[in-house]
């Protein structure tokens, strides 16, 4: 195969990747700035939570820029240096995720396509080789296009990306691939999944026998052993990590005397809605949205149920819905607009709206 057929197939290899996997994650900013929070928790960086939705959205750009550059041949030398860059930046973070046991995916792909540490890393040394490989190659890469097409389908992408994402952070994503999604059964998803693997652990024991310390484990049990063995300590080390975490874990609704009323909620027969909102820092946008939603279920006798973390706010604010309290993370995941319209009948999700839906809300409460 020539030197050229070589370099265009890796150029499109490296390209896509980067373009699918900016792609993947501008379907969901939110949660690569959620991402983005657990490095920063880790490494004690705490003055840059603030920007980490600024970052994601230039993060995801960045990819998918980079992957259109280096296909179409623009600037392949300066392209080349900025993927050498950024395949350096994510292999030290994946390789921190792999080795370091803080964090337990990186989200290259986001929630969508969920990869373990081992498999990021060795994806990313792969990319790593290939650009190295057009590093060192970009004397024979040429253009495809004039430079002033080349600049244009640039823009395009570089809007498309943005827009993708700022449609996302106000209608929720296109794709919803969390465990919260329509059509999912919040108490099946509680559950851990059929086949799964639990954590294996292997136990050994520490005991003075006649002022000698004895460590030994269930398959080297002294044959001696008797009263004289006094027990000292007991250890338990993972050697193999399971997989036995159901999709949801510590959802629960608690009302405002702290009462957990998850069970009950989840089994109602009738059909209902839960409007979840992290906070009300936004709250004049959709107040007299939701007050005129509330009136009109109620009409219909479907119960409308407030599910908050700041439920001192809540109180404030809302005198005539049922609130309920809920983790914050929580929230976060099952809706990632906030406030977000969770239409449920018994534990099953109907629909799942962003507040900007207005129409389509209304639409879904009379159906």
């Amino acid at each position: 195969m020539k030197m050229k057929t070589v370099l265009t197939i890796v150029r499109y290899l490296v390209g896509l990747l980067f373009i699918f996997s900016g792609l993947v994650k501008a379907n969901d900013p939110l949660g690569l700035s959620y991402k983005m929070l657990e490095f920063f928790e880790a490494w004690n960086w705490h003055f840059l939570d603030h920007y980490t939705l600024i970052a994601s959205i230039a993060m995801n750009v960045c990819e998918v820029l980079a992957g259109v550059a280096i296909i179409i041949g623009w600037r392949s030398k300066w392209v080349s240096w900025f993927l050498l860059l950024l395949i350096l930046f994510f292999s030290f973070l994946t390789a921190y995720v792999l080795f370091s046991g803080k964090i337990k995916e990186c989200g290259c792909f986001g929630d969508c396509i969920p990869l373990s540490g081992l498999h990021t890393f060795l994806k990313d040394i792969l990319l790593l080789l290939m650009i190295l490989f057009l590093f060192f190659n970009t004397r024979n890469i040429t253009s495809l296009f004039s430079s002033k097409l080349a600049v244009l389908l640039l823009l395009v992408s570089l809007v498309t990306t943005i827009s993708v994402q700022l449609y996302a952070l106000k209608y929720l994503p296109f794709v919803d691939c969390l465990p919260y999604k329509k059509g999912n059964n919040i108490i099946e998803q509680m559950k851990v999944p059929v086949g799964a693997v639990s954590d294996s652990f292997a136990i050994s024991f520490k005991y003075n026998k006649n002022g000698k310390i004895i460590a030994f484990d269930k398959d080297h049990f002294p044959t001696d052993f008797d009263s004289s063995y006094e027990f000292v300590d007991r250890y338990q080390k993972q050697i193999r990590k399971g997989n036995a975490t159901p999709p949801i874990i510590d959802f629960s609704l608690k009302t405002l005397s702290g009462t957990d009323t998850t069970t009950a909620i989840l089994n109602q027969s009738d059909k209902y809605v839960l409007l979840f909102a992290k906070d009300f820092s936004n709250v004049a946008k959709w107040k007299d949205q939701f007050d005129l939603f509330l009136k009109a279920a109620l009409r219909k006798n479907i119960a409308v149920y407030l599910v908050t973390a700041d439920v001192e706010t809540a109180t404030h604010l809302f005198k005539q819905v049922m609130i309920l309290k809920c983790d914050a993370t929580v929230i976060k995941t099952a809706a990632r607009v906030n406030p977000t319209y969770v239409f449920m009948k018994k534990a099953s999700i109907l629909n799942k709206l962003s507040y900007a839906n207005v129409s389509q809300v209304f639409d879904a409460l009379a159906h």
